[in-house]
């Protein structure tokens, strides 16, 4: 128990400090940005007088220091500060895109977790046969193929030449569980590739696990296959699988701006682009230290998950 105490008190302390670390980083990254949002802001034919205004309201012409103080102070609050372009704070940006790409994730974990799992544990329980060999085949091809690429054949062969679903959420706004057809050609995408990676990184644990020792001891005082497969081995092997699946978590919740752009969906992705595009610091630094501490939550919760699924190796750790 005192190990399994310092293990989570250990934990905490990374994720606090990886925390702090993100924040650092986003502002110096933010600071390092080529160019001058405020000339970029004052147009195509700035006026200096224009450009020393707008430095003074973005509080340009003050020390990175001070400005990283108050940035910081206001993150303590929950002030993620206030949009250049709009004037609408960066909060307001982040819960209206939240949604969309929160129901892209929700729907795909869905998916992904009895498949990736299932598929896994079948192709282990015919190591070496043809189930396991098609499997295997099948998922590296797929893995092999940009989602940005796979996106383009569905479109193209789906929603184009079949017309079987709609190319893009255009014109749905951000309410996209009233229209689950638009959600099918995205979800399809983000999970092709997953699938596989779980997939995989299972079949290898359970390979091991069945392999091990102790599953070999408990077939031999005659316990039954199945338990010896979800009792004693499964357990071992989802232990790096768990980490996958949230490495995959945060990659839906933060990375998926390929996809939103594909299909114009209007997500976190989407808005971090326009962001980008515009020159929005605040929002670019918003959005970025959002997906920074998801990062580093959703990984803490693996490694935790993980522990308690096999403690020794955490422990070991």
């Amino acid at each position: 128990m005192a190990g399994v105490r310092t293990f989570v008190a250990r934990r905490l302390l990374l994720g606090a400090g990886q925390t702090i670390a993100v924040v650092l980083l986003i502002f110096a990254l933010t600071e390092a940005l080529p160019g001058d949002a405020a000339v970029a802001l004052a147009g195509d034919q700035p006026d200096p007088a224009r450009i020393a205004a707008i430095r003074e309201a973005m509080h340009l012409d003050r020390p990175a220091y001070e400005r990283l103080t108050d940035w910081a102070t206001g993150l303590l609050h929950g002030d993620l500060g206030t949009s250049l372009t709009s004037g609408r704070p960066v909060t307001q940006y982040i819960a209206d895109a939240f949604g969309p790409t929160l129901i892209l994730a929700v729907l795909t974990l869905t998916l992904l977790t009895p498949l990736g799992f299932g598929l896994g544990v079948l192709a282990a329980r015919h190591e070496g046969g043809p189930v396991d060999r098609l499997i295997s085949s099948v998922t590296l091809a797929v893995y092999a193929v940009p989602e940005f690429a796979l996106g383009v054949l569905l479109v193209t062969v789906l929603a184009l030449k079949l017309a079987w679903l709609p190319p893009t959420a255009v014109g749905y706004g951000t309410d996209l569980l009233a229209h689950p057809a638009a959600l099918v050609l995205p979800v399809l995408v983000l999970l092709a590739r997953p699938v596989c990676s779980l997939s995989r990184l299972v079949r290898a644990g359970m390979v091991d696990a069945l392999a091990a020792p102790y599953t070999a001891h408990a077939r031999r005082y005659g316990v039954p296959g199945a338990r010896v497969r979800y009792t004693h081995a499964l357990p071992n092997a989802l232990a790096p699988a768990v980490q996958q699946l949230a490495r995959t978590v945060d990659w839906l919740l933060c990375g998926v701006i390929v996809v939103e752009a594909l299909f114009v969906i209007p997500g976190l992705g989407t808005v971090l682009l326009n962001a980008v595009a515009e020159r929005d610091v605040p929002v670019v630094q918003g959005l970025a230290v959002v997906f920074g501490v998801l990062t580093v939550v959703v990984n803490l919760g693996a490694d935790l998950v993980a522990h308690r699924l096999n403690p020794r190796a955490g422990v070991a750790a």
